[in-house]
């Protein structure tokens, strides 16, 4: 097959969600024969395609700079138009001349656009008639994110004007991503629990499952590790994400505190790009730290005694916790950070909902070196046996033959 695949931003490295699914996706077509073109974003100061895998993966690879959008910008839209913020977020004029002009220039087989901001493109091409296959990989179901969004953030009156945003976010981006769904020939969803959600969109209800993979082996090294100390919990993420943001102020609040009354020296460090503005403050408090980007988490996940996944917004499959779990970290996370996951993965990581529930099992783990050795080894498995791109990239195959390519 031939493919076009369509990015926010280019996705190396693979360091956060978006472009971890994306170079797994990349790698696996790769290695299965296809040949593949890329059509990306690309801040000014990135890397270059040329000095990374990328250009090994892919037969073509054009980028264009990412588009700007002000704040007044953004406020007009909010106002007066219907329009979703993240589906104006990377309108470019330029990038729209460039995917016509490939997409007429190349028979693809398959135009996969990956996450919500790019997907807006896909409209271009079905309204010009094209006749390849339009694929709409959704990372979230994002309407349902903004509504959990808003329910947690209506409950903190210094976060009223977020919520207020939430709300009325997601009832436009229902709207679009409704319109997306009819408008694909294909739309693949991360999670069970997502697919149900983008099935109310079609009339035919089809949509595939792919969920977000690792690739496993490359977590098992142990000589890449830190030494972080003997009550080292880790939480790692893109650290301007909203839901991300949310989890590490609840639990330093609520959840931090009651550890610490066990384990004084119990340290949380916060691995992660862009970290937001309002978490400032905690780099002056004794216990956390905030690493902001590193080269690679890999070390940190290796060095943790538990890792925590205090997550209370989000959907789809986390891929910070397999990450976690193939580096051999004995995980602890709420049911709504698993839930993108297998009914059987209670058996390879501890899920506790409320902050007493999350402590008690951190404090249970930290007390015992082989109850978290035991929970790492079996969390390992449990990713390799389920989700390594070996065994997602045929699921993916299966999805493009049912629209009649592959």
């Amino acid at each position: 097959m031939k493919l076009l695949i369509v990015t926010a931003s280019l996705p190396y490295p693979p360091q956060q969600g978006g472009a971890l699914r994306t170079f797994g996706i990349l790698q696996g077509l790769h290695q299965a024969g296809h040949e593949i073109h890329l059509l990306s974003f690309q801040d000014s100061g990135a890397v270059t395609p040329a000095s990374t895998p990328l250009h090994e993966l892919c037969s073509h690879i054009e980028t264009l700079p990412t588009p700007g959008r002000s704040k007044s910008s953004r406020l007009r839209d909010l106002v007066f138009s219907g329009h979703p913020d993240i589906a104006r977020r990377l309108y470019s004029p330029d990038f729209e001349r460039r995917l016509l002009a490939m997409v007429a220039q190349n028979r693809y087989d398959v135009v996969q656009f990956e996450g919500i901001e790019v997907a807006s493109y896909l409209f271009l091409l079905r309204q010009g008639g094209t006749s390849s296959r339009l694929c709409y990989d959704s990372f979230n179901a994002e309407a349902a994110l903004q509504r959990v969004i808003f329910e947690v953030d209506r409950e903190d009156i210094t976060r009223w004007a977020a919520a207020g945003y939430s709300l009325i976010q997601s009832g436009r981006i229902a709207q679009f991503e409704r319109e997306l769904c009819q408008q694909a020939d294909l739309v693949i969803a991360v999670s069970d629990e997502d697919a149900a959600i983008l099935r109310e969109y079609r009339s035919d209800r089809r949509v595939s499952v792919v969920p977000n993979g690792i690739f496993a082996d490359s977590y098992t090294d142990a000589s890449e590790q830190l030494e972080l100390g003997e009550q080292a919990l880790v939480f790692t993420g893109k650290m301007d994400y909203r839901p991300n943001v949310d989890a590490v102020f609840w639990f330093t609040d609520a959840i931090l505190p009651l550890i610490q009354r066990h384990y004084p020296n119990a340290h949380l460090y916060v691995v992660g790009q862009k970290p937001h503005p309002r978490l400032e403050k905690l780099r002056d408090v004794p216990g956390i730290e905030i690493t902001g980007w590193v080269q690679d988490v890999k070390p940190y996940l290796r060095g943790a005694s538990v890792y925590v996944a205090p997550l209370r917004m989000g959907s789809g499959t986390r891929l910070k916790i397999l990450e976690a779990m193939a580096a051999q970290c004995a995980v602890v996370a709420t049911s709504l950070a698993a839930s993108g996951l297998r009914d059987d993965a209670e058996d390879a990581l501890r899920i506790a909902d409320t902050p007493q529930q999350i402590a008690d099992a951190v404090i249970s783990l930290l007390s015992d070196p082989r109850q978290r050795q035991a929970l790492g080894g079996r969390a390992s498995d449990y990713v390799r046996q389920h989700y390594d791109w070996s065994k997602l990239i045929p699921r993916l195959m299966q999805a493009y033959q049912g629209v009649g390519v592959g």
